[in-house]
């Protein structure tokens, strides 16, 4: 195409104007320039452009407008070899001259160049890089690699992989779109050739694809026998034993599991694969082994074995509640419910109490032994006993002889008994050590120290270290699942306890150590109600029962 310039044309139509007798008319000077033919071409060819300009004495500037960059723009110079960029799809390049005579204005004129993309197909490879030492056996991981692929193009790249197993027995994979599949050797009953196919995608769509060929080799042993993993767990536990990861040549197999060390487990059903047991009580770390034998429908046979590290639960060295069931708003429920759910019954020792391995006896999980004067242990069921022996807190519990006269005719140890708090080894406040001969049979005066020393002058059960238990010791004696009885701890185990009523104002008050500090002073000290389980800041100088503990 062709462009033009006119400088205008000045003239005189009066000679006067022009200054003289005659004229010279200034001729217009008219430039044109042409940037030659539209092209067609391939990518990376090089091809020359050439621009003509009138008059002839002038200068010519190529720029590019538009399209894939090219290197060394602008140029100067009418004629131009140029190499054709390397493109992913057809693309369209213009290029703009402009050119400048002498005495004229600039001119310009515009060609286009299309570039035609010319994609290489890509090279499929494939190369085996796992095991690092063919062949392959049995539980071998093969892997099969299609990083060698490539594009030929200058800066082409493999965008994308695609596997298929053409032919051969099924294998457990993940994924066939990336540039490497990875497969387990699987137990085989004859040797298996294997076909595959890897076909992979250039940046510029063009695909290619490739074949490779591959041997998996049969097993001498026909079943796999596994046992899964080896487990740690804590006692109480469901354990859960699982064979179904075993591998045999035919379509089903069957399980027998049997226990090879440790204390016998129930097993809820040893000829299934996957069975369960929980675990029993246990005191110090503790292991168990099972071993599963797995059979094929034609009778062939393996098997595997695993350990089990039980280890004891951190239950506590203090009593539960003593509440075994489970509640809505009004009625009782079967526990875990969703909807009323973590309750006391389902956490904690109680929870576990058809599992525990106990001593002696008690409710759910409370573990009491019977001992004599002598602090000798006696049968569960005897009648004649003088302690307690707390098997979760090692404490042992004075046990209150038989109620008998009035007070304060009454022996050393009667359960109707009540003394004030005054307790040598703490500050009593406003402690009174209690009149002597009132509400106990002591010459010497009705306070809790008093009686500790009564009692372990008489080497009471082989102990001389009586004292009046703390308030978390006292409240572990408490089992709430008697709630609505008169009393909330085992009569069974602790006899001889008073009628309620005979002191004023609370039911059956027991004292604790722990002093009550109300802000002001340090007369009071905490009871606990054993006929409702309730604590209470209590004035030292009114009376209240008393149980002595010791430790062992």
């Amino acid at each position: 195409m062709k462009a033009f310039a006119l400088i205008p044309l000045i003239s005189c139509s009066l000679l006067s104007a022009c200054g003289g007798g005659g004229s010279d008319d200034n001729l217009a000077v008219e430039a044109s320039v042409n940037a030659g033919a539209d092209l067609s071409i391939i990518e990376k060819t090089e091809f020359t452009i050439t621009a003509q300009g009138s008059p002839a004495d002038g200068t010519f500037t190529w720029q590019q407008v538009s399209g894939p960059s090219l290197d060394g723009f602008p140029l100067d110079g009418a004629e131009q070899k140029i190499t054709a960029p390397d493109v992913k799809t057809d693309s369209n390049i213009v290029l703009r001259v402009s050119y400048q005579s002498s005495g004229s204005s600039a001119v310009s004129d515009d060609i286009s160049i299309s570039v035609s993309s010319n994609n290489q197909l890509p090279l499929a490879v494939i190369a085996q890089t796992l095991p690092v030492t063919p062949p392959s056996v049995y539980k071998d991981t093969v892997t099969l690699s299609g990083l060698e692929s490539s594009d030929p193009d200058e800066n082409g790249q493999i965008n994308s992989y695609l596997w298929q197993l053409l032919s051969g027995p099924d294998l457990n994979i993940t994924t066939f779109n990336e540039a490497t599949l990875s497969f387990s050797h699987p137990l085989l009953e004859s040797s298996e050739n294997l076909s595959w196919q890897l076909t992979v995608t250039d940046d510029e769509g063009g695909k290619a694809s490739t074949q490779y060929t591959m041997t998996l080799n049969k097993t001498n042993e026909l079943v796999d026998a596994n046992a899964g993993e080896d487990q740690n767990i804590e006692e109480f536990e469901q354990v859960t034993l699982d064979a179904t990861s075993s591998e045999t040549v035919t379509d089903t197999y069957q399980c027998k599991w049997q226990q090879l060390t440790g204390s016998a487990e129930a097993l809820s059903d040893s000829s299934q694969c996957t069975t369960t047991f929980f675990a029993s009580d246990v005191d110090t770390d503790t292991i168990l082994s099972f071993e599963v034998t797995v059979t094929d429908t034609k009778g062939r046979t393996d098997t595997d074995a695993l350990f089990i590290d039980v280890s004891p639960k951190s239950l506590g060295l203090i009593n539960d509640s003593g509440i075994g069931e489970c509640y809505n708003n009004t009625l009782r429920i079967n526990c875990d419910n969703d909807d009323f759910p973590g309750q006391d019954a389902e956490l904690g020792r109680d929870s576990f109490a058809n599992r525990l391995d106990k001593v002696g006896q008690g409710n759910l999980a409370f573990d009491y032994t019977k001992l004599n004067e002598f602090a000798d242990e006696v049968a569960d069921n005897s009648t004649n006993f003088s302690c307690i022996r707390d098997n979760v807190t090692g404490l042992v519990w004075e046990v209150k002889s038989g109620i008998s006269g009035s007070l304060p005719n009454t022996p050393l140890r009667d359960g109707q008994n009540h003394y004030t708090w005054n307790l040598s080894d703490a500050d009593s406040g406003a402690a009174t050590t209690g009149g002597a001969n009132t509400t106990c049979p002591s010459n010497t005066d009705c306070g809790l120290q008093t009686y500790i020393n009564e009692v372990n002058a008489v080497d009471f059960c082989g102990g001389t270290n009586w004292r009046v238990p703390t308030y978390t010791e006292l409240l572990g004696l408490i089992d709430y699942g008697k709630q609505g009885q008169r009393v909330l701890i085992d009569t069974s185990i602790f006899p001889h306890i008073p009628l309620a009523g005979a002191i004023s104002g609370v039911s059956l008050p027991y004292w604790t150590s722990q002093t009550a500090v109300d802000g002001t002073s340090l007369s009071q000290a905490y009871i606990i109600d054993m006929s409702s389980g309730n604590d209470l800041a209590y004035p030292k100088d009114k009376t209240a029962y008393v149980r002595l503990v010791r430790s062992r």
